[in-house]
């Protein structure tokens, strides 16, 4: 299985409150990748990140749609898996390629175990391209750090939750955007994620860059950090790619 992690995945613009289709993000040579391992006419099946909130999904699948064909990458069908569908699931090995949305992690991890993912993945060889929760919950054990009010001083909140085991790095998207956000009157970097990284190191990447995995083979293209032991250090740049 080749996989492609991302923070952001693009493919839509918001106009006068309304989203429409548009390229996916070409930062750090994005699109690029996925182009060069996409089939011609592909399948798609999307699993939401939010599987109870229809009109998003519908949003989403309707943006996607969209995205493809303005990126080059053709597809005869794509489809959105949610609790509308969940049977759909079942359709997994006639698919080329599967796409898992952005949403809250503990949510969409949980639906992913209603679906079996984990182990329908285990005989599936397609693209997996995820971006946001997608790529959160595609850790062996995923980090989901508190982001909504109430989760950050709810004892019994799980920060740390079993996932889909594709990759060992626990990615933490959107850095530019949260790195100076406060959650439950604390600061999500440096009083939350700090203290979670003394069990685990945390790779936080801005939108525009991404992890793609092939073989056992990790390796990280554009701006990102290390946060480990409650320190942080930058370990790519925009333009630059590393090992992990």
């Amino acid at each position: 299985m080749n996989a492609i992690l991302t923070s952001a995945l693009g493919g839509q613009v918001k106009i006068d409150g309304k989203r429409y289709p548009s390229r996916l993000l070409e930062a750090n040579g994005l699109l690029n990748h996925i182009q060069a391992v996409w089939k011609k006419n592909s399948r798609v099946m999307i699993i939401s990140g939010s599987p109870a909130d229809y009109d998003k999904n519908d949003s989403v699948l309707f943006c996607l749609s969209g995205a493809f064909t303005l990126s080059d990458l053709s597809a005869s069908e794509v489809v959105m898996c949610d609790e509308r569908n969940r049977e759909i699931i079942e359709r997994l090995s006639e698919m080329d390629v599967l796409v898992l949305a952005g949403g809250h992690v503990p949510t969409q991890n949980s639906f992913m175990k209603t679906l079996g993912l984990k182990e329908r993945l285990q005989t599936w060889d397609g693209l997996l391209i995820a971006w946001s929760a997608g790529s959160m919950n595609c850790a062996e054990t995923v980090y989901a750090g508190p982001e909504l009010p109430g989760e950050a001083i709810d004892p019994d909140y799980q920060r740390w939750i079993s996932g889909l085991g594709i990759t060992k790095t626990n990615i933490f998207p959107h850095f530019e955007e949260l790195k100076d956000e406060m959650l439950d009157g604390m600061r999500l970097i440096e009083d939350i994620t700090y203290s979670d990284s003394m069990v685990h190191e945390i790779i936080a990447l801005n939108n525009g860059s991404f992890i793609v995995s092939d073989d056992g083979t990790e390796t990280l293209y554009g701006e990102a950090y290390s946060i480990k032991n409650g320190e942080q250090r930058q370990i790519c740049t925009d333009g630059k790619w590393t090992r992990l």
